[in-house]
């Protein structure tokens, strides 16, 4: 018998086997370098309340069979107007507001661990909304943010004055955010910003040697790392469950014989268990004694996962309303 298997594994086809088996542990050991991506960006404009809104649709494809992951940021002259993730297809779409004149926008797709990051063509945009209200844009810079647990990370919003020379008085415009992951929150600093008829649309050095810059605010995004299990229950001096699972039937047992012998006994029978109803009351299912007994209730962790934010800048001369939007790349990890 040991003949005839010597005779079937020849060494070519122990080799074989042994390649077989040995390939797919040694291709996975081998670290393969990024693939290349494209990057494409399509928008389309219409004028809207004075205003030029465009909707840009971003895609992303790779050489390779994976699906390409991560975020993509709109550019504007190096400047960082908005971020959006990628879904599973790679695509994206995005809704930003533009003051009037010339733009070239350019849609940055910033890579992945198997992918490099590529950049679209420049795609130019005229906007002309037709209009001379004093008006603003706004802006995020980095429009991409990646946020561990029990983290947080900052951005920097800037709002840019558009036909400001004809204010007659200050433009207070209130930043807020839209669209946070469960168990996280962000804030601004400052929450509310001023436009004033001098201030410029771009920094710009004064004759003292001062600069002189639109608006800005940091907006900072926290995380919760989540607590673990409950709270270990105190030990008490008092009598248990148990104590009482067997003090009490004893004793209701017990006032139970004496009613039939006398009135007053039945009276106090009543008076003693209704006081025991209150005390049981007032601890064991009081949401105080819980607490102290047993502990706060776990706190749940930030999810992780891709989100896209909407932060909405307001301003309200008390007549109308001036509302513009942008959005930020949001990975909790």
């Amino acid at each position: 018998m040991r003949s005839l298997i010597g005779r079937a594994l020849r060494p070519e086809m122990v080799a074989g086997i042994v390649l077989a088996v040995a390939m797919p542990a040694f291709a996975a050991s081998i670290d393969f370098p990024p693939q290349p991506t494209q990057t494409t960006l399509t928008a389309e404009t219409h004028t809207q309340d004075g205003c030029t809104h465009a909707t840009l649709d971003v895609n992303v494809s790779g050489s390779d069979r994976p699906a390409v992951a991560g975020a993509v940021a709109i550019d504007e002259d190096g400047r960082q107007l908005a971020g959006a993730p990628l879904d599973s297809d790679g695509h994206a779409t995005l809704s930003i507001d533009l003051a009037d004149g010339d733009h070239a926008l350019r849609a940055v797709y910033l890579g992945d661990a198997s992918h490099r990051g590529s950049v679209s063509q420049l795609s130019r945009i005229h906007a002309d909304a037709g209009s001379t209200a004093p008006d603003f844009s706004i802006s995020v810079s980095p429009a991409t943010l990646s946020v561990a647990l029990g983290q947080s990370q900052q951005a920097v919003i800037t709002i840019k004055p558009v036909n400001n020379a004809s204010l007659t008085a200050p433009m207070f415009i209130t930043l807020s955010c839209q669209g946070l992951p469960d168990q996280s929150s962000c804030t601004f600093t400052p929450e509310n910003l001023e436009i004033l008829s001098s201030t410029p649309t771009a920094c710009t050095k004064q004759s003292g040697g001062t600069t002189v810059c639109p608006p800005t605010s940091t907006m900072v995004i926290e995380t919760q790392l989540g607590s673990g299990a409950l709270a270990r229950p105190r030990i008490g001096r008092g009598p248990g469950p148990a104590t009482w699972a067997l003090v009490l039937p004893g004793a209701l047992a017990l006032i139970g014989l004496g009613l039939r012998r006398r009135r007053w006994i039945g009276n106090l029978a009543l008076v003693v268990l209704l006081g025991i109803v209150c005390a049981l009351g007032a601890t064991a299912c009081n949401s105080r004694y819980n607490y102290y007994n047993h502990g706060p209730p776990p706190i749940p962790p930030t999810p992780a996962g891709n989100y896209k934010l909407t932060i909405t800048a307001q301003s309200n001369n008390g007549i109308t309303a001036i509302t513009h939007t942008t959005t930020l790349s949001l990975t909790v990890q």
